[in-house]
């Protein structure tokens, strides 16, 4: 299996054994493309997105994997109460794997968190889905 992928499925390891305020079962995926009907429950979905390889040493590299978390959710857009609940989500995700080392792949360092847009606004106004990404990097050397 690629390193990418077992990256990823080992964030879905972390998310599925963390304790968040709205439970939830991650998902590894390729296509998180979910029909609205699906989401009327928590959808977390875990994409391997890229790979950038830099130099370390004469015989190894640096290759920095970046997997995005989706947090997709249908809801009343005008609710604040269920729109803070899932931003307060998204953040507790962030922090869960903040500086957290993988236990199913433990050589994998964590290197950075976006969240970028907060969250998608087109598809809260068209759709009425919450959808907010995560994008996290771990480095590996090999």
């Amino acid at each position: 299996m690629s390193t990418i992928n077992q990256i990823a499925d080992a964030v879905v390891a972390s998310l599925n054994a963390g304790s968040f305020s709205i439970q939830f079962q991650a998902e590894r995926c390729y296509q998180p493309v979910h029909e609205l009907s699906q989401l009327h429950e928590l959808r977390v979905s875990v994409v391997p997105k890229s790979l950038a390889a830099t130099i370390a040493t004469r015989s190894d590299c640096f290759f920095d994997c970046a997997i995005d978390i989706g947090v997709q959710r249908k809801v009343d857009a005008d609710d604040p109460e269920v729109l803070d609940s899932l931003m307060h989500l998204v953040e507790e995700i962030g922090d869960h794997l903040r500086f957290h080392k993988l236990d199913a792949f433990p050589n994998a360092a964590w290197l950075a968190l976006e969240n970028d847009p907060i969250f998608a606004q087109d598809h809260l106004e068209k759709e009425r889905v919450f959808t907010s990404v995560l994008t996290v990097t771990y480095r590996v050397r090999r």
